[in-house]
């Protein structure tokens, strides 16, 4: 099959920029692609690279997206390098509609999780949150020193009404004594759902024994965020969460059909999308991702458009 290929390259501004343990991010750069099948039928795609967690930048996917031309063939789609996760992703789900076409049902808000801004207001937030039916939080932690973190996620867990939950995420940034201490903490707090990436990826051993020593649960991000590094970590003895970001994992049906092969425990997370990307996200997750758990998917309130 050949497709008539158009893209359109699109920047969206924060609202507030998101502070994390990798830096300020103020812009989100992405594709949005529309393809033409021989029928006439147009179907869209998003690429929406992420390079500090490995993808290929937005300049590496125009430049892929250029050397299509006019058209690109299916058989092209398929040939695109692994060092090109994001348009991998934004590519196949754009031609393939029926690899993710489920019943996708309208979603209450109880079934995503909030990401807290770090703003003056950020307890007042919660309660605004909670009331329009959010029940899980997350909060960028490895920002500041960590006994001030950890007295922020005190008073964070006391306001959090009893149904409710707090992830951490600290984006690899701790080391592995502020890491025992935050699980220390942790291990006490029948409200922290988990802590996600407190390690960088390549202090797998450690984070492998802070699993099997520590009652909290912990969850790998950044070690995973490509299918081939969700495949390394699980051969290698990781049977905690995975906290899987789709749109710069690769082909969804290569992420797919390993999941569905496992029993993994995924949560799906955002890299903010636009609602193209969202959509796919939204019908794979129904197909692989952990129904108990929250979707790591809200978020429409960073963005001024």
């Amino acid at each position: 099959m050949r497709y008539q290929l158009e893209f359109l390259p699109y920047q969206r501004r924060f609202k507030i920029p998101l502070k994390t343990h990798h830096g300020l991010w103020k812009i989100r750069e992405g594709i949005i692609l529309s393809l033409q099948d021989e029928m006439g039928r147009i179907t869209q795609g998003e690429i929406a690279p992420l390079p500090w967690f490995g993808t290929e930048t937005i300049e590496q996917a125009i430049a892929l997206c250029s050397s299509f031309g006019e058209t690109v063939a299916t058989a092209q789609i398929q040939a695109i390098s692994d060092q090109f996760p994001a348009c991998q992703f934004g590519f196949e789900t754009g031609v393939n509609s029926e690899l993710l076409s489920v019943s996708n049902h309208c979603l209450g808000n109880e079934k995503y999780c909030q990401l807290l801004p770090r703003k003056n207001d950020l307890l007042e937030k919660i309660l605004s949150f909670y009331t329009e039916g959010f029940r899980t939080f997350k909060l960028k932690i490895a920002i500041k020193k960590l006994d001030q973190e950890i007295e922020l996620c005190q008073r964070i867990i006391e306001r959090i009404p009893i149904d409710g939950k707090l992830r951490l995420d600290a984006n690899g940034g701790l080391t592995f004594a502020e890491a025992k201490q935050w699980l220390e903490w942790g291990d006490r707090q029948s409200k922290l759902e988990f802590i996600e990436q407190p390690l960088p990826p390549e202090n797998f051993e450690q984070l492998l024994w802070l699993q099997q020593n520590y009652q909290t649960a912990i969850a790998l991000d950044e070690s995973v965020s490509n299918l081939r590094d969700l495949r390394i970590c699980y051969e290698n003895g990781w049977r905690e969460i995975f906290v899987v970001k789709a749109a710069i994992a690769g082909f969804p049906s290569h992420l797919k059909t390993f999941c569905q092969n496992h029993d993994l425990d995924i949560v799906f997370s955002t890299v903010f999308e636009t609602e193209i990307g969202r959509k796919a996200l939204l019908n794979l997750a129904s197909q692989i991702a952990n129904p108990n758990r929250a979707l790591g998917i809200g978020g429409s309130h960073w963005f001024a458009d």
